[in-house]
């Protein structure tokens, strides 16, 4: 395949995953932007597991919820590579061959359908990251958001232990990620790597430590080690289902290499 082929059909594939978010979705056809990849990978949300297609190119990595799969997608969230850390991670009671994607607005645990496909999304991403990277324009991302522990994870508040209830719903500190009630989350800070001038919702044990200018952030990880990280995330309504399986990564990665 010659570059003006493989370039006319490049703006094809992007083109076609624009359309597929509809109206709502940004723009993504830009001047020397690649499309690498595309599949379906498994993404930890507050309440459960969610299904999510993800494209991977070579300054970015966008996701969204499943409307028909091939065709609709919505409530797209654009990730600028610079900005990712990857961390990968042992099996979960839930997910199995995950890893996380750190970000600085929001943290989570996504899973492949195998340990193969699992270990070729670390590998293309951070081979577009580091390419990104290369000649120092870029500076990679230094602070980034802790990531929620689920709902079904506690059913009391964290801080002060009162049951969870119709009445006293849970909350997430946007600084530790601990589920927490009304009463223990009543105040808010601005955290910058989230955004810079809107105040987030903080338990008040992370208040008080701000404060006192303690820097917060020890608890453990969806298999159950501790990992020290950063501040949390944006609160997130992306939770739609969807079905089918995976695609293969290899097979994707095949069709769209790159003429040399």
């Amino acid at each position: 395949m010659n570059k003006m082929t493989f370039d006319k059909e490049n703006c094809e594939r992007i083109r076609a995953v624009e359309i597929s978010f509809g109206a709502a979705g940004r723009p993504l056809c830009k001047q020397g932007r690649v499309l690498m990849g595309q599949g379906r990978l498994l993404k930890q949300g507050r309440r459960k597991p969610q299904p999510k297609v993800f494209f991977l190119f070579n300054d970015v990595l966008v996701y969204g919820s499943i409307l028909l799969y091939g065709r609709w997608y919505k409530k797209q969230k654009i990730i600028r590579l610079e900005d990712i850390q990857l961390e990968d991670m042992e099996d979960g009671v839930e997910l199995r061959n995950q890893w996380l994607i750190r970000t600085p607005r929001k943290s989570f645990f996504v899973s492949a359908a195998s340990l193969e496909e699992k270990r070729a999304w670390i590998e293309h991403i951070e081979d577009c990251r580091s390419s990104l990277l290369q000649g120092g324009r870029l500076q990679p991302g230094s602070a980034f958001a802790v990531t929620w522990i689920p709902d079904q994870a506690a059913f009391r508040c964290m801080r002060c232990f009162n049951k969870f209830s119709q009445t006293n719903r849970r909350h997430h500190c946007r600084k530790c990620g601990f589920l927490v009630c009304n009463s223990c989350s009543k105040q808010r800070a601005v955290i910058d790597h989230i955004h810079p001038t809107r105040k987030q919702r903080v338990c008040i044990l992370c208040h008080t430590r701000s404060e006192e200018g303690e820097i917060p952030r020890m608890r453990g990880d969806s298999t159950g080690k501790s990992s020290s990280e950063e501040e949390d995330v944006t609160p997130s309504s992306d939770e739609e289902e969807g079905e089918g399986k995976s695609q293969s990564w290899m097979t994707q990665m095949g069709i769209w290499e790159q003429p040399r």
